[in-house]
């Protein structure tokens, strides 16, 4: 019987309580256990900040586009192990390949987009200059810049693939880390999809976490000051001229 890990803070941890089984919904055997005792949720917030944050921001839309688009490359030869785990869930095989194959192709489809509609820069420059005084000698532009915090995810039990990665693609692309948390119930899902991705030497460190099992105290360690977000299953404010990517998420 598996005990479902959580991947905070650069390396896999190994919940300290025996947790809640985790069934197959279609024989009623015991597939995992979850739970996130022994997380340290502020440690995984404070990583996520101060190093998932600036390494994202270091890198150019078009360069976290390229990485987007070497991951769904990656989960694509991936596809039917898990389409297979998919199946402990109750999903028949169209069901699993709408949840894996949109999940993928969320991935394709922001990076596609980012190549074309944004700078090959760190920064997205919004209109034009506008004059600040009559002489001409004051004048100021807009300038979006990523935010600093983390995006901690929320997920429903039903789009285990899909969930995170449509949450994790846009705010990738805005150069925002994220701390996944799916739901109890298909979390072995989720988990492989994170093994996947952790394991491929893709990602900047600390641009992607997974808490499994409770939250805890996660929601007292989230502080605006230091501009964490937390969207629930896909809900996401849409930026100018590019959703999801440059604004707030609420």
């Amino acid at each position: 019987m598996t005990v479902l890990r959580s991947y905070v803070g650069g390396g896999w941890i190994t919940p300290t309580g025996a947790g809640r089984p985790v069934l197959d919904a279609v024989t009623g055997e015991q597939v995992a256990s979850v739970s996130s005792e022994g997380v340290d949720m502020a440690a995984a917030l404070d990583h996520g900040r101060s190093t998932g944050g600036p390494a994202l921001r270091e890198l150019t839309f078009h360069q976290r586009a390229a990485l987007l688009g070497s991951l769904g490359s990656l989960l694509r030869e991936h596809r039917k192990e898990l389409y297979a785990l998919s199946a402990r869930t109750g999903a028949t095989l169209a069901d699993a390949k709408f949840d894996v194959d949109g999940g993928i192709g969320v991935l394709f489809s922001y990076a596609s987009r980012a190549k074309r509609e944004l700078p090959n820069d760190t920064v997205y420059v919004e209109g034009a200059v506008e004059p600040l005084s009559k002489a001409g000698q004051f004048v100021g532009q807009h300038v979006l810049t990523a935010r600093h915090g983390v995006a901690v995810q929320i997920n429903a039990f039903n789009f285990p693939v899909w969930g995170p990665l449509e949450k994790l693609a846009p705010a990738f692309l805005a150069g925002v880390p994220s701390l996944v948390k799916p739901a109890s119930q298909t979390a072995y899902l989720t988990v492989r999809l994170v093994e996947l991705m952790a394991g491929s030497g893709l990602l900047p460190e600390g641009s992607l976490q997974l808490v499994c099992g409770s939250v805890g105290d996660l929601f007292d360690h989230l502080a605006r000051v230091s501009n964490d977000h937390a969207p629930c299953h896909g809900v996401l404010t849409a930026g100018k001229g590019f959703s999801g990517s440059l604004a707030p998420m609420t």
